[in-house]
Order: C-alpha cells, then sequence, then structure tokens
C-alpha cells in the first residue's frame, strides 16, 4: 500500500524568504516536530545531489536516513528521496504565491513501506498527517511571529 500525504498552508511572508528557510535542510529540527538532528553528508548548500542525513522520532521509534535531493527549483520546488529503511520516503516542497504578498507551502510525503511498515500504512499515513499539521504550524508561527529567522 502507498503512503501519500500532502498538506498545505498560507504562511504570510513573501515565497522567497518561505522557500529558503524551509528548503534548507539544517532549519528542520526548528520547525519539524519529529527531527531530532540533521548532518549535511555532502558539502552545503542544498543542491541536486546533496546527501542529507536525518535522525527522527516516529511512532516511538528512532529512525535514520538520508534523503537525496532530487530535484530543485529555487522558490518554486524541491524534491527529495531515501530509498534505504523499511520505508523509502519521496518528500515534496512546493511554493506558490498567495493573496498579499503570502505564499501557499505544500508539503507532500509519499512512499511504498515494505514488510511491517506495509501493514502499518494506514496508521503510519494518520500519524504522517498530523504531525504534518505540527510541523507546518509551527514553520508559520517561526516565520510570521518571529519575522525573519535566522537562516543558517
Amino acid at each position: 500500500m502507498t503512503v501519500d500525504v500532502e498538506t498545505s498552508i498560507v504562511i504570510a511572508r513573501p515565497r522567497s524568504e518561505v522557500a529558503a528557510y524551509a528548503a534548507n535542510p539544517a532549519n528542520a529540527p526548528d520547525w519539524y516536530v519529529n527531527i531530532t538532528s540533521v548532518e549535511w553528508k555532502t558539502a552545503p548548500p542544498a543542491q541536486i545531489g546533496s546527501q542529507i542525513a536525518f535522525v527522527a522520532r516516529f511512532l516511538g521509534r528512532r529512525m535514520a536516513y538520508t534523503y537525496e535531493i532530487a530535484e530543485l527549483v529555487p522558490d518554486a520546488k524541491l524534491v527529495m528521496r531515501t530509498s534505504e529503511g523499511p520505508f523509502p520516503m519521496e518528500t515534496t516542497y512546493m511554493w506558490e504565491d498567495a493573496p498579499n504578498g503570502a505564499t501557499r507551502m505544500t508539503l507532500r510525503n509519499r512512499g511504498n513501506p515494505s514488510g511491517f511498515s506495509a501493514l502499518a500504512a494506514p496508521v503510519i499515513a494518520a500519524a504522517m498527517k498530523r504531525a504534518n499539521s505540527t510541523d507546518r504550524k509551527a514553520l508559520k508561527t517561526r516565520l510570521e511571529d518571529n519575522g525573519r529567522p535566522e537562516y543558517r
């Protein structure tokens, strides 16, 4: 069973600011509830082929995985993929202009779990949707309430 979760939010900041902050993997622990650490495996900045190792806690388990940037269109789209582990994933960020100088950010996570993860796919999808909602709200708060955040 494929897991495919897509959520979006409007952030009252210019698209270039939202994309610059969200597309920088080093900022992920600041707004992703489940990500505890990030380590660049290739030299920053993010570009096609960059590899970034993430450590996360999800459904009570520690998960370590490495994403590779597969597509990067500045201020428009970022696609990262991992093929390791029991749950290969693809994460896509998209940024579009919204009214009044705001930005609509869409976050999509999809993958094909195998083994036990395949049996738990509906639970995983529901947990991902909840986590994505929390993450989007944290990003919105960080960017809107703090103005221009410190970029790494």
